[in-house]
């Protein structure tokens, strides 16, 4: 089956050096195309495959005058290839016209000045769809990495990871940890596919010490211990996965991400252990998981936190607000602490409003949890208390109260 002929409208729009240096408007013209391929897959999902594989020969070219640096657009690109990739593999066609899509794709990245769409190689077995397919590829490319890798470290190949990733796929699982066994480097972008072929050969405690094997020198840690914390998890030793490698292979882009991710990863160990784990995991800077403590009901425990660490005190605001009814003595904590870390001079270019909205949060909290009001006032004028010019800065605010 042959996609039908349609006008792509995001055709136009990547035309090579489309776009100049700034990622903005880039990063909309990708969410724009994504939108447009999956509308058209819901009724025709050759058509969007072909669309996918057009966008994916686009992309590389029209981005090369693009600043790269806040790694915002190849974010961009890496989710769009994990996007597109289900579209083209899920698209029923036959073998001939796949491995012109195919082709086009490998053209693609030979082509590219900027490897945008390098993460397609690892998702090369998914596009072959059939081991036939798959080992055509791996066929068509093992002497030619053997030859480059037997040059020694200096050697590069594009098609490199695209033959391991065929051989994973096609089943020649031994074939495949005897090529990486030849790799000049101890390179964990190789080297994973030895960990996928001896896990699919049965072979998880070897597969466990590989991926050990293959830590060092700028290595890619957090994935490494993913890939352990799996094999483990897979065994049914979910206590060891924890100890080992729940903090390293779980790291978000936040406190609480991160906290998030484990305990939705390990419901059997209690919410509360897990806080202390990460907090004892990270020296000089218990405050910062407040937050995670907050979101999980550890009220007391986010308390202990804040009053022993420095912690943003607009969070800590926040929290005095948004809880002054439901944890009014919980808030209350909240608010004299954000007023405390304030008049020590925490806080990014704190305001007199800041100040006033601590004090006001925390009066509010009192009200809720019956506090005498002239009680917490003194407490307020306590915690603020010193010779500082922060400490000067946040009494002379309360003033106005």
């Amino acid at each position: 089956m042959k996609p039908a002929s349609y006008k792509w409208q995001f055709a136009q729009r990547f035309r090579r050096h489309a776009f100049g240096w700034r990622s903005d408007v880039p990063i909309q013209r990708i969410k724009e195309a994504l939108t447009e391929i999956k509308l058209i897959a819901r009724t025709d999902p050759v058509l969007a495959a072909d669309g996918a594989v057009k966008f994916l020969e686009k992309i590389s070219p029209a981005l090369e005058h693009v600043d790269g640096s806040s790694g915002a657009i190849g974010s961009a690109v890496n989710r769009a290839i994990e996007v597109l990739v289900p579209i083209m593999a899920g698209a029923q066609v036959d073998a001939v016209m796949r491995q012109s899509w195919l082709e086009r794709l490998w053209e693609a990245i030979q082509d590219q000045g900027v490897p945008y769409i390098e993460g397609l190689s690892d998702e090369w077995g998914k596009l072959c769809v059939t081991a036939e397919i798959a080992n055509t590829w791996a066929d068509r490319f093992i002497d030619l990495v053997e030859h480059v890798w037997s040059d020694g470290p200096g050697g590069y190949f594009a098609g490199t990871t695209i033959c391991l990733a065929s051989l994973y796929a096609a089943g020649r699982h031994a074939q495949l940890l005897a090529l990486v066994e030849h790799a000049p480097f101890k390179q964990w972008h190789y080297r994973c596919w030895g960990v996928k072929a001896l896990l699919a050969m049965g072979r998880k405690a070897e597969a466990l010490a590989d991926a050990e094997d293959t830590r060092g020198l700028n290595s890619p840690d957090g994935q490494i211990a993913q890939a352990c914390e799996a094999i483990l998890l897979s065994s049914g030793l979910a206590d060891e996965a924890y100890q080992r490698y729940a903090r390293e292979a779980n790291l978000g882009t936040t406190y609480l991400a991160t906290f998030r991710a484990i305990a939705k990863k390990y419901p059997h160990i209690a919410p509360q252990t897990i806080l202390r784990d990460l907090v004892a995991a990270s020296p000089g800077e218990p405050g910062k998981w407040f937050a995670a403590a907050k979101d999980a009901g550890l009220f007391d425990l986010a308390i202990e936190l804040v009053n022993g660490s420095p912690t943003d005190p607009r969070t800590l605001t926040r929290a005095a607000r948004d809880f002054a009814q439901k944890q009014p003595e919980f808030a209350m904590a909240a608010g004299l602490a954000a007023l405390r870390w304030m008049s020590q001079g925490y806080g990014y270019e704190i305001t007199g409003i800041d100040v006033l909205d601590a004090s006001r949060a925390t009066l509010q909290a009192a009200v809720h949890a019956g506090a005498d009001a002239e009680s917490v006032r003194e407490q307020i004028r306590l915690s603020v208390s010193g010779t500082s010019p922060h400490a000067d800065f946040v009494s002379r605010a309360l003033q106005a109260i």
